[in-house]
């Protein structure tokens, strides 16, 4: 979905720190995660540290690491994580997610992936080449989290609406089932267009659903679920 002018409350005495460009996608997902239990969390296909730094915000004592297959993110990222106000839990690492051994697994694993389709390939440098699916297919992504996973550990994605379906599916194949899923709407009444999944390695029979919209009835006329969800890290929101 679109990019906002995004400002962290804790940055606001840093104006160097204090505005980042970010996607909608990266902020849901960053906002609707629930990593209150995880120790160890990673990131993949970090960024700017955008969803990275949002953990660290919400959960106090965990230990985050951020991926990137980019070198150019990965420095990005080292910089705003150096400037923030948890540098000690925040760890940026340059490697490409399917050849990436860590010693000790995670209790959390969360990606806003990439999924461009060959027909759609953006231009630009190679921050945008890193971002194609072709980079990061979601059957390598389930794949190597499930092995990544702690047991009892949590995946969670934003994905376009109409790979729900699909991402279950390969899921289930690794031992990963949904536990709790949001369809996002960009407007009150349409069709979603996202969805947020959030998996757990372990079976459970009970999934919790729900939808979101982000706008009620006009551009930037915010409704209060969508709100509620990210007033924690807008200091104002964009209009």
């Amino acid at each position: 979905m679109g990019k906002n002018q995004f400002r962290f409350k804790q940055f606001a005495v840093d104006q160097d720190l204090c505005a980042m460009k970010v996607g909608t996608d990266g902020v849901l997902l960053g906002a609707w995660t629930d990593s209150s239990k995880a120790r160890a969390i990673l990131d993949v296909g970090t960024g700017t540290g955008l969803i990275s730094l949002m953990m660290a915000q919400r959960n106090p004592t965990a230990e985050i690491h951020a991926l990137d297959i980019d070198l150019s993110a990965f420095k990005q990222s080292t910089v705003n994580f150096a400037r923030s106000p948890w540098p000690g839990r925040l760890s940026a690492i340059h490697a490409d997610f399917d050849k990436y051994n860590p010693r000790d697994g995670y209790d959390l694993i969360v990606s806003n992936p990439p999924y461009f389709s060959k027909g759609l390939t953006p231009k630009g440098k190679s921050r945008e080449a890193a971002r194609m699916a072709d980079f990061l297919p979601l059957r390598i992504l389930v794949r190597k989290s499930a092995e990544l996973l702690n047991e009892g550990g949590k995946l969670a994605l934003i994905l376009p609406a109409e790979s729900e379906g699909e991402m279950i599916s390969m899921a289930a194949h690794a031992n990963l089932h949904p536990e709790r899923i949001t369809r996002v709407s960009p407007l009150f009444g349409r069709p979603p267009k996202r969805v947020l999944i959030e998996m757990l390695k372990e079976e459970k029979a009970l999934i919790t659903r729900g939808e979101l919209a982000i706008e009620s009835d006009s551009r930037h006329n915010y409704t209060e679920e969508y709100i509620e969800l990210t007033k924690d890290f807008y200091l104002n929101f964009p209009d």
